[in-house]
Parts: C-alpha cells; sequence; structure tokens
C-alpha cells in the first residue's frame, strides 16, 4: 500500500537541519527543463537517488554512484544488471518502483532525485520534490515513453556530466551502426516485441523501451500493432486475434510465467512468423538478454546490442 506521509514535511525539515549536507544548503547548479518547469538543482550532487526505469545505470555510466535506487527489472543485488554491478562500491538502497517508499528516501537525505523515466505523474512528483530537488519526466515521456536519449540528456544535464553524455550516446550509436552493416537483412524488416503475463498476451509501442531497441537495428514497428489503440506502452491482444502479433520477425517473452505457457500455446504456435521458425522467445535461459533488452539503458542495450543479433539472425535465415 502506499504510505501516507503525514510527517513528511516535518521529518524533511528535522534532516536538513542536521548539518547533513541537504539539498538547501549546497550549492546552486544547473537548470533542467522537464514536462514539470524548471528544475534547479545542486551543482555536482553527491548524494543521489535514481528512482526511474534505468536512471540508476544511467547515472553509474555517468560516473556517479546513487546511494538509493529502484529495481525495475528485479536484478536483485544491487539492482543492476551484471554489466553495471561493478561501477557500485557500496551497494545502494533499494527503493521500491511504482509506490516508493517516502521515508526512507527522505531518511537518505538525497541532495538529488532522478524519476526521468516513470509514469509521469504529478502526485509522485510533487512528494519527491518535497524531499530533494526532483528531475522528472520530459515532455511527452509520460508512462515510461522517455526516450534513452532524452534520458541521458536529463540525467547527465543534472549531474553536470553532458559531455560525458553525449560521448556515451555517440558510443552507442556507432555500435547500433556497426551491427547495421553486419547485418543488412534487419533493415526495413517489420518487428513485433510481445509478451504474455498471467493476465494475457500483449505488443510494445512505439516509443517504448523494447521497440525502439529493435528499431536501432534496423527494424521497423509492425503497422498492425502500430494502429492499434495504446493503453501507456503496450497494447492487449487477444487470444482470438493473436495473428496480430505476425510481422517478419517476433519476439517474444514471458512474465511472471512458465516459458512453455508461451512456447506450447497452440494460438501462439499458429502465428505466421512461428510457423516459419521467424520468432525469438526470450526464455529463462536467456535471462540476462532478456533483462538488458528490457531495461534498455545505455549500459544495458550495449550488452544487447553484442548478444541480440546473433540470436536474431539465425531466425532470418
Amino acid at each position: 500500500m502506499r504510505r501516507i506521509l503525514a510527517p513528511l514535511f516535518a521529518s524533511v525539515l528535522v534532516l536538513a537541519g542536521c548539518g547533513g549536507g541537504g539539498a538547501a544548503e549546497e550549492a546552486s547548479g544547473p537548470s533542467v527543463e522537464t514536462k514539470f518547469g524548471s528544475v534547479e538543482v545542486p551543482a555536482d550532487p553527491q548524494r543521489v537517488v535514481a528512482l526511474g526505469w534505468g536512471d540508476a545505470e544511467t547515472a553509474l555510466a555517468l560516473g556517479v554512484q546513487p546511494v538509493g535506487a529502484s529495481d525495475w527489472v528485479e536484478f536483485g543485488g544491487k539492482g543492476v544488471g551484471p554489466w553495471a554491478e561493478d561501477l557500485y562500491d557500496e551497494a545502494p538502497e533499494i527503493i521500491a518502483t511504482m509506490e516508493p517508499d517516502y521515508e526512507a528516501i527522505a531518511a537518505l537525505e538525497p541532495d538529488l532525485i532522478l524519476d526521468t523515466k516513470s509514469s509521469g505523474e504529478k502526485k509522485r512528483y510533487d512528494r519527491l520534490s518535497e524531499i530533494a530537488p526532483t528531475v522528472g519526466s520530459p515532455e511527452g515521456g509520460d508512462n515510461y515513453l522517455t526516450t534513452m536519449d532524452q534520458q541521458v540528456d536529463l540525467v547527465a544535464q543534472a549531474l553536470g556530466r553532458e559531455d560525458e553524455g553525449e560521448k556515451l550516446l555517440s558510443d552507442l550509436d556507432e555500435k547500433f551502426a556497426s551491427v547495421r552493416k553486419d547485418h543488412p537483412e534487419f533493415d526495413g524488416k517489420s518487428v513485433t516485441v510481445g509478451s504474455k503475463t498471467s493476465e494475457g498476451w500483449g505488443a510494445y509501442v512505439g516509443g517504448s523501451e523494447r521497440v525502439e531497441f529493435m528499431k536501432k537495428l534496423g527494424f521497423e514497428q509492425s503497422e498492425k500493432i502500430e494502429a492499434l489503440k495504446p493503453e501507456g506502452f503496450s497494447v492487449s491482444i487477444s487470444e482470438e486475434k493473436l495473428d496480430q502479433l505476425d510481422a517478419d520477425l517476433l519476439v517474444v517473452f514471458p512474465i511472471y510465467i512458465g516459458d512453455s505457457e508461451v512456447t506450447n500455446d497452440p494460438a501462439f504456435k499458429r502465428i505466421p512468423a512461428v510457423e516459419d521458425g521467424r520468432d525469438l522467445v526470450l526464455t529463462e535461459d536467456l535471462n540476462d538478454v532478456r533483462q538488458a533488452f528490457s531495461l534498455n539503458s545505455v549500459l544495458s542495450a550495449s550488452y544487447a546490442a553484442d548478444k541480440m543479433p546473433g540470436l536474431i539472425a539465425d531466425r532470418l535465415k
């Protein structure tokens, strides 16, 4: 349950008055533009809490170790993938994702909160802003649709490391360009990225992490999925209309269900892409790839760009 913060203002005032380096004591830094307006952040923040999807790995890539972070794809441990674990000297306090514990965040005495890829709700932003300057979603970034470029730009600005942010994106662009050069067969092919949960089937819309990753490999979003009305970052697909998932390539993964609930589904087997072997199911034995692909941070995308092309190429032969 969402915790009611009746004593929040008092808690923040006590923390700020304890000589612990609260936000009010920090020297003024850059101003960052978000959907909630201009946010004044401290110069060289030392205690960063990273709550948005991929915000922690983005901060780590820029050389800053969050003291608190959310683990959106349930890595466990330090809350980041194996490609990023060594970037922490000390594990952060793990903060819940959808309904963060605001008192636990305040207890960390942050001088900056990153929430650049989240639901984009003003209520969430206002509560976080009561604790410390908060860099939230950009315009158009609601429902976790903040792009990787926007995320890196926002976090780099907030941390005063814009040059480093530009280099991260440039290096990653070069890696994707190399993949496209090595795999011209990806160019212009349609792709659907779908998933199955205990509640049924769905597909991800353009702008979501998984689809944008596939676009960077050279694929195009399926027109069938593009034409459907989104529900946040995905669309629901009924069992009776599962052929809507069909494309030149179909990438699917199970969420909180067994692999066999996807691979043994009779309706799934009847999709033309599956019948032709043009499907890639990211099963449990590919968990690192699945997590990297799902998170699509600047670090995990680099990892996935090393692993995914070979898996995909095998399906398009």
